[in-house]
């Protein structure tokens, strides 16, 4: 038995003394409370019961210290703020907080090599992914390439991760349309903003959100977001007219139009599915042995080239069917719908537009109406906290995907990202975030450092440069199929089984998640699933459980032993006072409540316990308790409880046996 309370030394009242030595009862040394030495506080010990040897609840347990006067803390502002500029601008956060100062200096010819094949491996996948998010963002094509080479740049300075890609994602697409709908300047200013919560979020170090979004409501978001993504590319697919945020809308709106079906981009597209799927298990085939070293040359190379056409698949598709769509045009025909003009060259450096400007037709008609700020910043609503946290669950979902046990640093990567869709917003780009799929890419590519960035990056420069007159003739139908076939491997219906298994009631919060995504907008769908989560945790604080032992002392006496598994806060106090009750009641025995896992309490749950408390006074019914908190203490004693409490076993025992023996007497 230790209680050990810092910063605190014993002053033991005469009062005690003389008890001591009447009772013969053991000082407060044999129970190891201990002060360390120079503590500027003091703890009176309450007297001890003159029934029973342990220490009884009283207001004499305080705790004082030195007051200071509104002089002496003015006078102390200047050296708090000198350690804390100390504190900050140190060269260990320096390094921290630009991680490429840490692995820079031991940049070697074997690191250049492994990120220059990964950084053009993912160059390749990025550019038509670019392309084909932007559609789903309702944006021009060029503007899913205008956000995916400024951000690899920044995220070389200061990610922490050597696997993450920065630049457009599936789930950051539709999040964008559903708030801008299609509107490039409300796009671009989303992206400015969410670049500055995200930021201010990792200066403040508000990376602990996260933890908020369970597993369930993730992976019920996950799959609701690549269902709605999917519905979303079916137009194109069909290439018919069908608009829509919610699945439901979207599905709605393809029904009343799908008797306009095109045969050639219907044809187009599912053969590029099925293509897609397949080129997607080329890496698992192997020839020659299993062990690399085993391997003749020509089985090294075969297997190399195998792994590389599924890694491209993506580019493959788009050249071959970009290529199809060029010999059909160029023959005065156009069995597909394109995706048309796309802006030859590098995005002009501005400002991100701080209002939508009003456009007209050549009739007068307004097709666009003008929006302030303010309008647009009112659109934005919710979202602009909710993009940030899906972006860093997105990235931090690759970091610790590929971190090998190691730590990951959230506040660092929403300072990554958060910079990184600043700067995107300057050249056009619209709101992004490390991909799941493309950091696969990475990491199998053998990406070393984040300086595998680069070179994609350059990779999508030069298309702006000199690829996007080719880009004209590459059919939505290919773009979509890329997407419907890449999305469908986000459903995660391989998680039920062993939810299930492992607890069944984290399905509810999940599947709710993912049947709210589906029906409302998906903000609100979030909010569902993490509202449950947390009526689940509080549901669970208020209802704790009590583990009972019966149990007999040396004499022979028996008395219960109940032993809460959390701490006494207000929702759980009066269902902990009833069920100990109710165990008293059935038993008639002495009570003991072991505090070991209580580790705080609350102004309500001391009134509960004083009223616990009475209630067996009442019933000449025993109630002890043991090992109580030091903190615990302080709320009983601060609402003024008559208590007993032991911190020794055998104390207790003996106390047990003491009373009882003067109940008999008497």
């Amino acid at each position: 038995m230790d209680l050990r309370i810092p910063r605190i030394e014993i002053r033991r009242t005469s009062s005690d003394t003389q008890l001591d030595k009447v009772q013969g009862i053991k000082g407060a040394s044999v129970y190891n409370i201990h002060g360390l030495a120079g503590s500027q506080g003091s703890l009176s010990i309450p007297p001890i019961h003159r029934d029973v040897p342990g220490y009884r609840g009283s207001n004499e347990f305080i705790l004082s210290d030195d007051k200071k006067t509104t002089m002496d803390q003015l006078r102390e502002i200047g050296p708090w703020c000198r350690r804390k500029y100390k504190s900050i601008f140190r060269k260990k956060i320096l390094y921290k907080r630009v991680p490429v100062l840490s692995w820079l200096p031991k940049y070697n010819g074997e690191d250049a090599i492994g990120d220059l094949v990964a950084g053009f491996t993912v160059g390749l996948t990025v550019i038509p992914q670019a392309l084909a998010y932007s559609s789903i963002a309702g944006l021009p094509a060029a503007y899913g390439l205008y956000g995916s080479f400024l951000g690899c740049f920044i995220y070389i300075l200061l990610g922490s991760c050597k696997d993450v890609p920065m630049g457009p994602t599936a789930i950051a697409s539709l999040l964008t349309f559903q708030v801008t709908n299609g509107i490039w300047q409300r796009a671009v200013l989303l992206c400015f903003l969410t670049g500055l919560v995200e930021l201010l979020m990792g200066l403040f170090a508000l990376g602990f959100l996260i933890d908020f979004v369970s597993g369930p409501v993730s992976s019920g978001f996950t799959s609701a977001a690549a269902l709605i993504i999917l519905s979303s590319q079916v137009k194109d697919l069909l290439g018919i007219t069908a608009k829509g945020n919610t699945f439901v809308e979207q599905w709605q709106a393809i029904l009343v139009d799908i008797h306009n079906t095109r045969l050639g981009d219907a044809v187009m597209g599912f053969t590029c599915i099925v293509v897609l799927l397949l080129m997607r298990l080329l890496p698992r085939v192997k020839f020659g042995p299993p062990e690399v070293e085993d391997q003749s040359l020509l089985q090294k190379i075969m297997n190399k080239t195998m792994w590389l056409v599924g890694t491209a698949r993506n580019a493959i598709i788009v050249v071959v069917c970009g290529s199809i769509g060029a010999a059909f045009y160029n023959n005065g025909q156009m069995p597909f719908k394109m995706i048309g003009d796309v802006p030859k060259g590098l995005p002009s450096v501005q400002p991100p537009p701080f209002y939508v400007p009003e456009v007209k037709d050549a009739n007068g008609t307004i097709t666009q109406e003008y929006e302030s700020f303010g309008d647009m910043l009112g659109s934005f609503g919710s979202m602009l906290i909710v993009i940030p946290l899906i972006a860093l669950l997105e990235d931090v979902a690759i970091c610790k995907a590929f971190a090998n046990g190691k730590p990951v640093d959230a506040t660092q990567e929403l300072i990554a990202i958060g910079v990184s869709n600043i700067a995107n917003s300057f050249v056009q780009g619209y709101p992004g975030t490390g991909a799941l799929s493309r950091g696969a890419v990475n990491n199998a590519s053998g990406v070393r450092t984040p300086f595998g960035g680069l070179y994609t990056g350059i990779i999508v420069i030069l298309a702006l440069l000199f690829f996007t007159p080719y880009f004209f003739y590459i059919p939505k139908a290919a773009l979509a199929a890329i997407i419907i076939a890449a999305v469908i491997f986000m459903v995660e219906v391989r998680v039920v089984k062993p939810m299930w298994r492992s607890k069944k009631t984290d399905l509810i919060p999940g599947i709710a998640a993912f049947i709210a995504c589906l029906a409302l907008p998906i903000e609100y769908g979030i909010l569902v699933g993490i509202g449950l989560n947390v009526v689940f945790i509080l549901y669970h604080a208020a209802r704790p459980k009590l583990h009972l032992d019966q149990l007999i002392t040396p004499c022979g006496i028996k008395y219960l032993m109940l032993t809460p598994d959390r701490s006494l806060i207000f929702p759980s106090s009066d269902f902990v006072r009833n069920l100990i009750n109710k165990h008293g009641l059935k038993n008639q025995t002495p009570v003991v409540i072991d505090c070991t896992h209580i580790y705080g309490a609350d102004f309500t749950a001391a009134q509960v316990i004083d009223t616990l408390i009475k209630d067996f006074k009442m019933r000449n019914q025993m109630l002890l308790f043991l090992n109580l908190k030091p903190s615990v203490c302080n709320v009983f004693e601060g609402a003024e409880l008559e208590y007993r409490v032991f911190y020794d076993i055998e104390q207790l025992e003996k106390a047990i046996q003491e009373i009882r023996r003067k109940s008999f007497q008497a």
